[in-house]
């Protein structure tokens, strides 16, 4: 996977490993997390961490890659870990550490952003352009290979937009209760008009779409937007918000057996219409 000559793994205490400074990606105490510490209390590591020595320091080491086997090793109590030392510098372990999360199966959209921006910093770093909007550095985006196999440099762009975003939304992001390219048009409000939005998407109890977020946008660019205007604008009813009525069709087809599945909806109308005018038919007498 890596450019280097992998030589034996060492066992390294596992109090001289830390973290990688501003690592994108999120290692959460969950169920996983437990199976792996089972594993491990198991098993052991079969696999090694890979580290590098820290500059500045006496025996001091920085994961690239292996975050969650540190934070599993922790918790089941090992002293020591068997890890691979590579001997580069912070941008080369950047690079690195995005390269070995990226192909996972599951990646947050947050994740994906820290992690392209991470890796773009480190390339600039090493002699790349620092502008991100021109169309040179897609292409040197791509020659560098910071993208994925599905993903071109614009859309690497894309996803770096959201790391304008304010956490609370973000987290939203990460939750799917905002799509992708909506976020990345809220990635253009400022920060007062971002914390305005995750209020009232509160009080509204409603996340824009992507009409939604383009306009937001555009009011914010022109004028600055108010949370009066994003209140306005989300409360507009969306068509997959508006309430729905759903039958099960083997509970309507017993008491209609000879109506066919395609026609259940019609029958039912049919059938609220008849009632209707029943009840009218009721109170006109009710009244006399």
């Amino acid at each position: 996977m890596f450019n280097q000559n992998i030589k034996s793994p060492v066992n390294i205490p596992v109090s001289k490993i830390h973290p990688f400074e501003g690592n994108p990606y999120k290692v959460l105490d969950n169920e996983e997390m437990n199976f792996l510490i089972e594993s491990i209390q198991q098993q052991g590591i079969i696999s090694p961490v890979v580290v590098r020595p820290l500059e500045n320091t006496k025996d001091e080491y920085e994961v690239i890659s292996g975050h969650r086997r540190m934070r599993a090793s922790q918790k089941a109590g090992l002293e020591t870990v068997p890890a691979f030392i590579y001997a580069i510098n912070r941008d080369e372990a950047a690079i690195m550490l995005v390269d070995s999360n990226l192909h996972r199966g599951h990646i947050l959209p947050s994740e994906k952003a820290f992690a392209y921006k991470l890796k773009l910093e480190a390339i600039k770093r090493q002699g790349e352009r620092t502008d991100l909007t021109s169309r040179q550095v897609v292409g040197k985006l791509e020659s560098a290979d910071l993208v994925s196999d599905t993903e071109s440099g614009r859309q690497v762009q894309r996803y770096i937009r959201l790391t304008y975003l304010i956490p609370e939304l973000l987290d939203l992001v990460d939750e799917k209760r905002i799509a992708f390219t909506p976020a990345v048009e809220l990635s253009y409000l400022n920060e007062v008009e971002q914390a305005d939005l995750v209020e009232e998407i509160s009080v509204c109890d409603a996340t824009p779409n992507l009409s939604q977020a383009q306009r937001l946008r555009a009011i914010s660019r022109e004028e600055g937007l108010t949370p009066e205007d994003i209140g306005e604008i989300l409360a507009e009813e969306k068509a997959n918000q508006r309430p729905t009525v759903k039958f099960s069709v083997e509970r309507l087809q017993k008491v209609a057996p000879k109506v066919k599945e395609s026609d259940l909806e019609n029958f039912v109308m049919k059938a609220c219409e008849h009632y209707y005018r029943y009840l009218q038919r009721q109170r006109n007498r009710d009244a006399r």
